[in-house]
């Protein structure tokens, strides 16, 4: 335990619905102090409510908050193991704005969590911790920076030193607060038992940033964050909380140095390196269980394969075909937004066996994944590619104009929230045709399939672009009639003419036999970058396409629904294509 660690600061919480804390009911042992779910409707029933204050790893000075729920029905200093959360959305206040509450308590960020899996009857300790600049801790937001890793750092630390912990820590998130529990792996805590990161950026870079071109949200995330950092504490906060939640009134400097550090276009400056939260996981091995859309419009699925690849420890996942939503997430019908059930029971069972060691009664797959028919499998681990192409593509010409194309979409509306919690790529207008062969882009065609075949892991593109500008590549599956579905794409500023090479979104999309593939070279045509057209007739030779193929023959299905998000992206992203040609490479057996 470090020195630091030692000497935080605890504050007991105890704020209730008539002032001061009711006192504990006498016990063969006392109970923990704090506030009760009867005293403030807003701590979870279970659980007793305190507060604390611990400095960040940097040495920096920045005092982190805490919000701790206890077990309410364990002694004071029973020790359990702890789930952590860490991120900018646990303010008392709200967690992208003020939600109105009459009075303080603990964010109900994951209240589905807690209740939904009875974490506390079953002997676990709850922690969530403000980032630097967020709710109760002090310091300046730092968009998962080393800054921010310091904080995790702190955070893991801290939970695993408490007198009540059994020094076990695991991490639980979704979107920004998934990505601190990459974070936690990257930084090898042997006190980091398990992490389970939903839906979460793999690359800071990439949220902002696609290969040199900005995302339409590279200004409005860093203002929303900046948005989330300056909201006020509530009125019967304690008085050190008001004070931290009020720090950037008196450094006006965190808000201008948000606004300016992350707006850079290179992926390979020192700021970018230091986030690239994929390379860092090389050689980690904390237990990982991972959810990740491969249709998100989101948090995309970009360089989750190189994170994975770096990852050397125990793995599982849901991957399929969905939105920005958690696995125990529901619709209005009932209906889960990740199609498969059990999440909750398999998380636990996952915290169980490496925070508690005991071994689960019910073997679960490794890997859950959705294809894009709505088929469940079981896999070992993913991708499990069963061979790779390198498809050689046709040469072509376009016009980076930036013309909108029928996918383009429309503006976001001025309302839009950009944090990485409500953050999406605006829906194109709705289905037209697409002629294969137009001024700002051109296709090529795979020869039709001749039995069913997966594309899944991450396509590679690499060409030889004639002039500066930008491109475009885009994916389709085009059944026999011309009917395609746009289901992979990305852009790259080509800074200079001559090779270009870089990753699209991996995907797990399978063609039926009699399908084609088409390959799409232009301009940026799309709502999701903010590209700036340089009017130039850019040439495209040597274009090779690499992809990794696997066999649906071999599959092991697993339980598991269709999403209903699948529907609505086929809805979206469903266009007849016209002048569909023979092919000119196969996609071969896989």
């Amino acid at each position: 335990m470090t020195a630091a660690v030692a000497g935080a600061l605890i504050v007991v919480g105890n704020l209730a619905v008539g002032g001061a804390a009711e006192a504990a009911t006498p016990s063969s042992a006392p109970a923990p102090a704090g506030v009760t779910h009867e005293q403030n409707p807003r701590v979870p029933e279970g659980s007793v409510w305190t507060e604390a204050y611990f400095p960040s790893s940097d040495h920096s000075g920045v005092q982190l908050h805490a919000d701790v729920l206890r077990p309410a029905d364990r002694p004071a200093r029973a020790k359990t193991p702890v789930i952590l959360a860490v991120g900018p959305y646990f303010g008392h206040a709200g967690q992208t704005g003020p939600e109105g509450f009459d009075r303080t308590g603990p964010s109900a960020r994951f209240a589905d969590f807690t209740s939904g899996t009875d974490l506390f009857a079953r002997g676990y300790t709850y922690v969530t911790v403000d980032l630097r600049g967020f709710g109760g801790s002090t310091g300046c937001l730092d968009w998962v920076g080393p800054g921010e890793q310091a904080d995790v750092k702190a955070a893991i630390q801290w939970s695993a030193s408490q007198s009540w912990s059994t020094g076990k820590v695991g991490m639980y998130g979704k979107s920004y607060d998934a990505s601190t529990g990459l974070v936690g792996n990257d930084l090898r805590q042997p006190a980091l038992k398990a992490v389970v990161a939903q839906e979460p950026v793999w690359n800071m870079y990439d949220y902002l940033f696609s290969n040199g071109v900005p995302r339409p949200n590279v200004t409005g995330t860093p203002n929303a964050y900046n948005g989330i950092a300056t909201m006020a504490a509530m009125p019967d906060d304690s008085a050190r909380y008001q004070a931290n939640a009020a720090y950037e009134a008196t450094h006006p400097e965190c808000l201008a140095a948000n606004l300016t550090n992350n707006n850079e276009p290179d992926p390979d400056s020192a700021y970018w390196r230091s986030r690239n939260l994929a390379a860092k996981a090389a050689g980690t091995n904390t237990p990982l269980f991972v959810t990740q859309g491969f249709i998100e419009n989101n948090t995309k699925p970009e360089d989750i394969e190189l994170y994975l690849d770096n990852h050397r420890g125990v793995e599982r996942g849901w991957l399929g075909q969905w939105e920005h939503v958690r696995g125990n997430e529901t619709n209005g019908q009932g209906q889960l937004l990740q199609g498969r059930a059990g999440f909750f029971d398999e998380v636990m069972r996952f915290y169980d066996h490496y925070l508690k060691g005991i071994r689960p009664q019910v073997k679960d797959p490794a890997y859950a994944i959705e294809d894009s028919t709505g088929a469940w499998r079981a896999q070992a681990t993913w991708p499990a590619a069963t061979s790779e192409l390198s498809a050689t593509l046709p040469d072509g010409q376009y016009v980076d104009d930036g013309a909108a194309s029928t996918l383009a979409a429309k503006a976001a509306p001025g309302d839009q929230q950009w944090d990485t919690e409500h953050a999406a790529d605006p829906a194109p207008p709705a289905a037209r045709s697409l002629a294969a062969s137009t001024t700002n882009s051109y296709l090529s065609w795979s020869k039709p399939v001749t039995s069913r075949v997966r594309l899944t892991a991450t396509p590679g593109i690499t060409l030889k672009a004639g002039a500066t500008g930008n491109v475009m590549v885009r994916l389709w599956d085009v059944a026999p009639d011309g009917t395609a579905v746009m289901f992979d794409e990305n852009v790259a500023l080509i800074e200079k003419k001559g090779r270009v090479a870089f990753d699209l979104k991996s995907t797990d999309w399978t063609f039926e036999v009699g399908h084609q593939l088409g390959v799409q070279i232009g301009t940026i045509g799309s709502g999701s970058w903010r590209d700036t057209p340089s009017g130039n007739t850019i040439a495209v030779t040597g274009a090779k396409l690499a992809l990794s193929r696997q066999d649906p023959r071999t599959d092991v299905p697993t339980q598991g629904d269709r999403s209903p998000f699948l529907d609505t992206y086929l809805r979206q992203y469903t266009r007849v294509l016209t002048g569909v040609g023979p092919g000119t490479f196969s996609l071969g057996r896989s």
